[in-house]
């Protein structure tokens, strides 16, 4: 603010010419010159304007202290007096309007009557303050010329508002350059060493040094200008010192101190300092909320010190490259590290205080796998199942011809006795009766062969007679086998001649197959991991799709010793004796079988197989 408020002044003075000079030598420019902040700078103004002006009674300036933040009294002159309703009012108008705003000119009677004058401080058409007089009363053109001075004073306030502006930018800038450093590069070491290279070159540093907590202790990361250094060398030792020093004081520290700073220690920065020789150190502890991730420290040369500007800019820098490198550094770690440093966090977080919703799910999972590690249950191996009949019957024509008549078909229950289908048999009634006609010529011959006394030729057409007798009861066969009847009480699995009435068939074509209704066998397709496990005799329950609420009994009758490749996995197949409920079963019908085997503990029924699993897959890598 110094540097600012000299500059300004040795502008005025080269604008002043000789007088100038002369009033920079007076007490009151002398304090303008060195003002140490803003609110010296403007009280040392509001002096200088007070006194330059004939008749002032008091003035004040009021200032906004951010782009967003409320307007307030930055310098009162004379300092202690009282405020001014009537002056505040005049404020408020102007700050409202945004122009020059004048009370009391008109109603001048006497000059002892005092006059508001409130002039608004605009920069880039931006409010920025007003600075306000109470002055005695005076004629117009009077009015006038003090207004259009003031102003030109106020440019001064201007020029100043201007200068911390770009400063104010300047400084976001650069901080913005070391973000956008730390975020060019996907790797922590590469970024870490461009900000801090970055950090060395905006400031002038003889070398600037990143680190990140390592346990208890922070390692030093990466150094500006180098991409690899010693990690056991006496200078990095001392920087790691340093950058604890800071982090556990959690503050800025900067050697050698600055004379209005507060006590800090700074035995390691000395010895940094008379170790190595530099100029100034300034270490930044770099935090996340309460965290501290790291520190930042910078080295000047010889000669150089840190001025409180450097040391708020890297401050700014330090709280946003920080955790934007903790993150890098994070992501870069092995995956095996990432998991352990979880679980150290999650047992952190688990033994320490609040985090209650973890310690309350973590104790439920205690419990639960103690009661499951504790208590049996079933073990029971589950299959797919599916309903045979226990005999399967097939309905075969007897013979080669014509279907005349379909009474059943697929899904049918018949009855014994009942008629399936029939075939044409009127090609054998004519055969029949054409033996019949010739057997009985055959019988006419004999009686007459016998009445001449011929008893050879009788013999031989007795023999004829009883050939044709035999071929019309294989005739009366057959025609009793063009009528296909249901064997048993039965329910059709397979057949349907019903769009087939006509069509030829030939002898032992395949026609209905039939299954019993009162006896059933559950085939089960059983995993080869769980078929040592199975014999025969178990007891067991099955759930069909069509009958899900409907638990139907079930034994093991029979396991057969050959596995067959279904869905990529071999199976087992294994055949049971369904008990209860056969009024209802259907042979075809689907579901889920469980065979029960012994009583074990829940934790290895839920896990066995994928211990199982984990066994074989390390079996098959073991060498």
């Amino acid at each position: 603010m110094a540097d600012d408020g000299i500059a300004l002044i040795t502008d005025a003075r080269r604008e002043a010419g000789d007088g100038g000079s002369e009033s920079f030598e007076s007490d009151h420019w002398a304090r303008l010159a060195h003002a140490a902040d803003s609110h010296s700078f403007v009280s040392g103004w509001l002096d200088i304007q007070c006194r330059a002006f004939e008749g002032v009674i008091r003035g004040i300036v009021i200032l906004r202290a951010s782009e967003a933040g409320a307007f307030a009294p930055v310098a009162v002159w004379p300092e202690g007096i009282e405020g001014s309703p009537r002056l505040a009012a005049v404020v408020e108008r102007s700050l409202q309007q945004r122009r020059v705003a004048v009370d009391g000119a008109k109603r001048v009677a006497r000059r002892q009557d005092p006059v508001f004058i409130a002039h608004p401080i605009l920069v880039d058409d931006e409010l920025y303050g007003v600075a306000a007089l109470e002055i005695e009363g005076r004629s117009e053109p009077a009015l006038r010329e003090l207004v259009q001075r003031l102003g030109w004073g106020i440019g001064w306030l201007e020029a100043l508002a201007r200068r911390k502006t770009f400063t104010s930018k300047a400084r976001l800038v650069t901080v913005l350059e070391l973000i956008a450093t730390s975020l060019h590069h996907e790797r922590f070491q590469a970024a870490a060493t461009a900000v801090a290279t970055e950090l060395a070159t905006t400031f002038g540093c003889e070398r600037v040094s990143i680190g990140f907590m390592k346990g208890r202790h922070i390692e030093v990361r990466a150094l500006s200008h180098s991409a690899a250094f010693a990690k056991k060398t006496n200078l990095i030792r001392a920087i790691e010192g340093a950058m604890e020093e800071a982090a556990d004081q959690l503050a800025t520290v900067v050697f050698p101190s600055r004379k209005d700073g507060p006590f800090q220690v700074t035995r390691a920065h000395a010895e940094l300092l008379d170790q190595h020789g530099t100029g100034a150190v300034c270490t930044i502890p770099l935090t996340a909320g309460a965290n501290v991730l790291g520190a930042l420290l910078l080295e000047l040369p010889t000669g150089a010190e840190f001025d409180a500007r450097t040391v708020e800019l890297c401050e700014h820098a330090a709280l946003l490259v920080g955790p934007v490198l903790d993150v890098k550094r994070k992501e870069d770690r092995w995956l095996a590290q990432k998991a352990l440093d979880s679980a150290a966090m999650q047992w952190r977080h688990l033994v320490g205080p609040r985090h209650i919703a973890l310690k309350l799910w973590t104790a439920v999972g205690v419990l639960a796998i103690a009661f499951f590690a504790i208590f049996d249950g079933d073990y029971m191996i589950t299959a797919d199942a599916s309903l045979e009949g226990t005999v399967q019957r097939a309905v075969t024509a007897a013979m080669q011809g014509y279907i005349i008549e379909a009474r059943a078909r697929a899904g049918d229950i018949v009855r014994k006795g009942d008629l399936l289908a029939a075939m044409d048999d009127r090609d054998l009634r004519l055969e029949r009766q054409k033996l019949v006609s010739q057997g009985a010529q055959q019988e006419s011959e004999r009686r007459q062969a016998i009445a001449e006394g011929n008893r050879a030729r009788a013999g031989i057409l007795g023999a004829q007679a009883g050939q044709v007798w035999a071929q019309i009861a294989l005739i009366d066969e057959q025609i009793v086998r063009t009528r296909l009847i249901a064997p048993f009480d039965a329910v059709i699995v397979k057949g349907d001649l019903s769009q087939s009435l006509g069509a030829a068939v030939e002898r032992g074509n395949v026609l209905f197959e039939l299954a019993p209704l009162d006896t059933y066998r559950v085939i089960m397709k059983v995993d080869e991991r769980d078929i040592t496990d199975i014999a025969v005799g178990q007891a067991g329950r099955l759930a069909l799709t069509s009958m899900p609420n409907e638990e139907i009994a079930l034994v093991v009758e029979k396991i057969t010793p050959v596995s067959v490749v279904d869905q990529g996995r071999n199976f087992f197949r294994v055949e049971a004796v369904a008990k209860g409920a056969i009024e209802k079963l259907r042979p075809g019908m689907e579901g889920v079988g469980k065979i029960q085997i012994e009583r074990r503990k829940l934790i290895w029924i839920w896990t066995h197989k994928l211990v199982h699993w984990v066994r074989m897959w390390a079996w098959s890598w073991w060498p």
